[in-house]
């Protein structure tokens, strides 16, 4: 029989730098390995699922927040599938950052998966610096998160001040039930021992409920050969998405896109596109910009986030603009 697949979450809320944890994970796994990852989306055009799938793992999205929803059946779904075509050696699940951890751990402990999963401790990314904003203390999805954890680890710590790291310490000790182990580090860099549980390891290069949302539009039923260009929206969580699958030979002006990627209204930014300049892996969180070479894809995809409402129409035809098309 089959030994049950190593299994982790990793948590954090929005921005905090999940992908780029998992990313650094699977370019440290071992060599004779195969690694899954089943990532979840707030939105509905994958942007992370394409970031990932550079790194050679096998990759299977839910978009559109759906993890958690109908007791879990579009996660059951995907994961079953990923487990019978990966048959991978080590699992790495990553929700959305809007999301409840709780029912999907209940999904994952329950008794369907006992003898296929071997659940190793829940990590939780948390930003430093947005310890200072009411609303990220208050938000239940941000405490869900924190509460579920078994590690928690302060990401970012490069772009932090000492009284924002002390901030942190002094915020994470007062935690009860208290955690298996707390830790700093900086560029997503965890240490695959906490994997294991062996939440003594360092990283790399350590510097020391209930929900509701509704979809208003889902990815179209048709390709991207037949309908080169697919906007989709989605909200939920007090957020608001507005994403974008387009034909692969369609060039796209990467100035424009970062300018619209700069945009204040947005909570969040990232694509995966083709510009003149080759194919961009472009992110935006809390302010600051990376742009990255990234491998060719079927389509581009781009995808804003806001915790306001946001005008569709009117960011479709900025986007049409930097793809040298005319408005609808």
């Amino acid at each position: 029989m089959k030994q049950p697949i190593p299994t982790s979450l990793i948590l954090g809320f929005l921005g905090v730098g999940k992908t780029t944890a998992i990313l650094d994970l699977l370019k440290r796994k071992p060599e004779n390995e195969v690694w899954a990852v089943l990532v979840n989306e707030f939105g509905e055009v994958g942007i992370d699922g394409a970031m990932l799938q550079t790194e050679g793992a096998f990759i299977k999205e839910i978009p559109g927040g759906c993890m958690c929803c109908v007791a879990g059946l579009p996660m059951q779904i995907g994961l079953n599938q990923l487990i019978h075509k990966a048959k991978p050696d080590r699992l790495l699940i990553e929700p959305t950052g809007l999301g409840h951890p709780s029912q999907i751990l209940d999904t994952l402990t329950s008794e369907h998966y006992r003898d296929v999963l071997a659940m190793g401790p829940v990590i939780c990314l948390v930003d430093p610096r947005r310890l200072e904003e009411p609303k990220v203390l208050g938000n239940v999805q941000f405490r869900d998160q924190v509460a579920a954890a078994d590690i928690l680890v302060a990401n970012k710590t490069d772009l932090c001040t000492p009284e924002q790291l002390g901030h942190f310490d002094e915020w994470a000790a007062e935690l009860e039930p208290a955690k298996q182990a707390v830790h700093h580090t900086r560029y997503g860099q965890l240490a695959p021992g906490w994997l294991d549980g062996h939440s003594d390891a360092l990283p790399v290069s350590d510097p020391g409920a209930h929900h509701h949302h509704h979809h208003k539009s889902g990815l179209p039923a048709t390709s991207i050969e037949e309908e080169p260009w697919q906007q989709v929206t989605n909200q939920g969580q007090g957020h608001f998405s507005v994403g974008w699958r387009i034909h692969a030979d369609r060039v796209l002006d990467e100035n424009a896109l970062l300018v619209m990627a700069m945009d204040s209204a947005f909570v969040r930014f990232k694509a995966v596109v083709h510009t003149a300049e080759g194919w961009r892996a472009i992110n935006v969180a809390d302010g600051a910009l990376t742009v990255i070479g990234a491998e060719p894809q079927e389509c581009s995809r781009a995808e804003v986030i806001a915790s306001d409402q946001i005008d569709a129409r009117e960011l479709d035809a900025r986007m049409r603009a930097a793809a040298g098309l005319s408005p609808r």
